[in-house]
C-alpha cells in the first residue's frame, strides 16, 4: 500500500486529479498495486501563499510546471521496477495533465510492515 503525496505549482483541482490518476495507474502497471489501493494527498500551490522551489540540478531544467511526487511504500522492490515506475509516471503525467517529463520529480521512501497503521489503531500488516 503506497501513500502518495503530490504537490504542484499553479495547479487547479482538475489537473491535480489528472496527476493523481497518472501516479495511481503507474503504480498499478509498474508495481502491481491493486486499483482499490488508492491513498493520495494532492496539494496545489498558488505561488503566493504557498510556494514550491526548484532548480536545474543534474542538468534537468525545471520550471514553474514542477510537480513533486512523494511515494511512501514498503521496501523490497528492485531498482529496475522503480525505474519503470518513474518513466511511467512521467509519461502519464504528460498525457493526462500536460506536465513535461522534465518537471516530474519523484521520490520513494521505503519502510517496513511495522511502519503502517491503516486505521483502528492497529498494525494490520503485522497482525495478519
Amino acid at each position: 500500500m503506497p501513500l502518495v503525496r503530490i504537490d504542484a505549482l499553479g495547479c487547479d483541482a482538475q489537473r491535480l486529479k489528472a496527476l493523481g490518476q497518472a501516479v495511481h495507474e503507474a503504480l498499478g502497471e509498474a508495481m502491481g498495486f491493486p486499483d482499490d489501493d488508492h491513498f493520495q494527498i494532492l496539494t496545489g500551490h498558488d505561488g503566493e501563499r504557498s510556494l514550491l522551489r526548484h532548480g536545474t540540478y543534474l542538468g534537468v531544467r525545471r520550471d514553474d510546471g514542477i510537480v513533486y511526487v512523494g511515494i511512501t511504500l514498503r521496501g523490497g522492490r528492485p531498482s529496475a521496477q522503480k525505474q519503470a515506475l518513474y518513466r511511467r509516471i512521467a509519461e502519464l503525467a504528460q498525457e493526462y495533465a500536460g506536465t513535461e517529463p522534465r518537471n516530474v520529480f519523484v521520490t520513494l521512501t521505503e519502510n517496513t510492515d511495522a511502519d503502517w497503521s491503516l486505521g483502528n489503531g492497529e498494525a494490520q500488516y503485522l497482525d495478519r
